[in-house]
């Protein structure tokens, strides 16, 4: 998903979401990338950098009573150095790259051998959770829409377009194949650390029951494998994968609403993006979680339209037709798993009920949250049949 995210907005010449979503018109647009940036931002995924990296290498030994204070005080340090590392723009791709990135790399690294070398039992023998033995790829890919990657990277994406630009890569045909090779070896990296990261769970389960997530199953592997060693090893490897992802975030933020909003200044955006981080951030992870799902399987869809949009963007020359039909059709099934994902507060609700037993009965793929795919796709077929027909022209 990021490296078709990649693809679009190379294909489209696009110097961000807002470009992407142009042909819908301005205001739509505008407003898709605020709500993008807002999420991927201070609202959620920004404090989450702070919350997951403390959850991990910080609270389990923490006593209870003064975990509170103790996640005051971390995020106030953690978003302090994002400040002040972020606050010098020049300075991003040099911390970033070329410092914490390889030491994150190389920290994971030693936790990958010590466990290749001595692995825990055999992941093919591993059980399976019911939620996978039927219906493992809907489960896994809705998943990953707590990773945010398909929304970062049309917001990074543009660094990266940017940097082919000034490398001389002008022609759009050219810029759109460095872009696909270049991701390719970038995501094939990271994909190396995805399936690491499986295995490690998957043989995990000959010694530990089911975590609720994934940082606890790190944490447990770290410390069966180190000990006190491993507890400060996997501690310093959460603490700069998230920082380096904060930084990243908050600097993102801040560029890309001075870009809109050119009379308040970077630093001011950089400033209200750490406070407000700092704040949500101190509401705790799992209630960032509860809260940030039903914005993420609202705007995913609608994001997926988008990039599949931009990749086709060639063939019929950004109609706008096409993008305003296919993304208003999928507008339909996104509600309906916004409010499906709700917190139960607000889900087992009388009309809440209501709207999910009606879309369990009438909207297909529904239940394995894949309605906007039908949707999404009659959209782009209905659009690309009426721009066709003679009548149009």
């Amino acid at each position: 998903m990021p490296l078709l995210a990649l693809l679009a907005l190379a294909l489209t010449r696009s110097t961000g979401i807002d470009g992407l979503a142009k042909p819908l018109g301005k205001w739509p647009a505008l407003i898709f990338l605020i709500v993008v940036q807002v999420t991927i931002g201070p609202l959620f995924a920004t404090p989450r950098t702070a919350t997951v990296s403390y959850a991990v290498g910080i609270a389990p030994h923490i006593p209870t009573h003064s975990q509170s204070l103790v996640l005051f005080i971390y995020t106030a340090l953690f978003f302090g150095l994002s400040y002040l590392a972020m606050v010098n723009e020049s300075k991003i791709t040099d911390l970033i790259g070329k410092y914490l990135n390889p030491l994150f790399l190389i920290l994971l690294a030693i936790i990958f051998i010590l466990a290749f070398i001595h692995p825990m039992g055999a992941a093919k023998t591993a059980s399976v959770t019911s939620a996978y033995k039927s219906q493992a790829f809907p489960n896994g890919f809705l998943e990953g829409y707590n990773t945010m990657d398909g929304l970062g990277a049309s917001i990074f994406g543009v660094a990266i377009i940017t940097a082919l630009r000034e490398m001389g890569i002008k022609e759009r045909k050219t810029e759109a194949f460095a872009t696909i090779r270049s991701g390719l070896i970038g995501m094939s990296g990271i994909a190396l650390i995805y399936v690491g990261l499986i295995w490690l769970g998957a043989t995990s389960r000959h010694h530990f029951s089911l975590a609720a997530n994934g940082g606890t199953t790190l944490a447990q592997v770290a410390h069966f494998y180190l000990g006190t060693a491993g507890d400060i090893l996997l501690a310093l490897l959460t603490i700069l994968a998230c920082i380096t992802t904060g930084m990243g975030l908050v600097s993102a933020f801040s560029q890309d609403f001075h870009r809109l909003f050119p009379k308040v200044s970077y630093k001011n955006f950089l400033r209200l993006s750490c406070g407000i981080s700092f704040l949500i951030a101190n509401l705790g992870l799992d209630s960032i979680i509860k809260w940030s799902l039903p914005i993420l399987v609202f705007l995913y869809p609608l994001m997926i339209a988008l990039i599949l949009l931009g990749i086709l963007s060639p063939l019929f020359k950004r109609q706008v037709l096409l993008y305003r039909l296919t993304i208003c059709l999928t507008l339909i099934p996104a509600y309906f798993d916004l409010v499906k994902a709700l917190p139960p507060v607000l889900s087992q609700t009388g009309g809440a009920q209501e709207l999910i037993n009606f879309a369990n009965h009438y909207l297909p793929l529904y239940p394995i949250g894949f309605a906007w795919l039908p949707f999404t796709l009659t959209g782009l077929i209905l659009s690309w049949l009426i721009v066709k027909l003679p009548i149009s022209k």
